[in-house]
């Protein structure tokens, strides 16, 4: 387990995690997330002893990292996968921290075996692709079967067929009774990943909840109806008080609406249905509306640029 108590970093005036108090649990997957600038790497980085916290404390498994013995066998980590000896092999990578930490050489091989790498093991690190050094960037994390793993954007690089299997091992390991904390910008990705999230915006805590509850309680929920009565439909519902959005393609939302009791209005009036769907809300939907004031670097959309300024080598395709 990881253990924040009002955890808090600040950089001269800038604050960059402002008094964080939240536990990352066992078997579950646990997202971290929120909008560039919010604190997260900083986060991850005093959690592992990089960074000295100004104020607060952060425990793993109740000690801090500086206290554990062969820290490789209680947390594994990835959160730069460049920071690896260009000139070494992924090999001899892993051979270093297993060495460093009292693991195994069987080891070495285990983890390249399971991330993908074992045809290349013998090949300098710095001819890899970016999927490559993330694909070894987790079997350092894996290497010494910690209890705990901790992942900053792993997805980064990877193929779709590297992204099902990450996303599938960390399931797997939260399966196992292993705490999972897990970074990513990816909201159709955590969607599909994580069970539990934690969101924060500006340095500060907005929401620690199950996946289900942060989207109900962040996001709109509706019911989608289509109807080749559309008129006398429009008519049934604004009789009954229930307010109708007309949307693109012919569709009504009724939002927060249940398909039961508008199924049984059209029924009752004789009205055919072609649709009536409950609209789960997404992840995406959600955290933008909770994290909408926590935004610090904002992306403004300008004119196109006019052609002759695109540069001599442009054409028309």
């Amino acid at each position: 387990m990881i253990e924040l108590e009002g955890l808090t970093k600040r950089y001269g005036e800038k604050v960059a995690v402002d008094g964080l108090t939240f536990s990352v649990r066992p078997g579950v997957v646990t997202g971290f997330l929120g909008p560039n600038g919010a604190g997260k790497s900083t986060t991850m980085r005093m959690i592992l002893g990089l960074d000295h916290p100004t104020a607060g404390d952060v425990r793993i498994d109740g000690r801090h990292y500086d206290q554990l013995t062969d820290p490789l066998t209680y947390v594994g980590a990835l959160l730069d996968a460049k920071a690896v000896h260009g000139g070494r092999s992924a090999y001899n990578h892993l051979l270093c921290l297993a060495q460093s930490n009292g693991i195994p050489h069987r080891r070495v091989d285990e983890v390249l075996e399971t991330v993908g790498l074992t045809s290349v093991a013998r090949k300098k690190a710095k001819g890899f692709s970016y999927g490559m050094g993330q694909r070894l960037g987790i079997a350092g994390a894996l290497l010494g079967d910690p209890r705990i793993l901790m992942f900053d954007e792993p997805v980064n690089g990877l193929d779709p067929e590297g992204i099902h299997w990450i996303r599938n091992l960390m399931k797997s390991l939260a399966a196992q009774g292993r705490t999972v904390f897990v970074s990513s910008h990816l909201m159709s990705e955590m969607a599909l990943t994580a069970d539990h999230l934690v969101v924060i915006g500006q340095g500060r805590l907005l929401s620690d909840s199950s996946m289900a509850d942060f989207i109900r309680h962040n996001a709109r929920s509706y019911v989608r109806i289509r109807t080749p009565q559309r008129e006398r439909l429009l008519d049934v519902l604004h009789a009954d008080g229930i307010t109708v959005v007309e949307t693109g393609g012919g569709a009504l939302d009724v939002e927060g609406g249940k398909a039961e009791h508008i199924g049984e209005l059209a029924a009752r009036n004789g009205i055919v249905l072609h649709e009536l769907s409950p609209q789960q809300a997404s992840l995406e939907e959600a955290f933008m509306q909770l994290t909408a004031e926590s935004v610090e670097y904002h992306a403004h959309a300008g004119p196109a640029p006019d052609r002759q300024d695109w540069g001599a080598g442009w054409k028309e395709a």
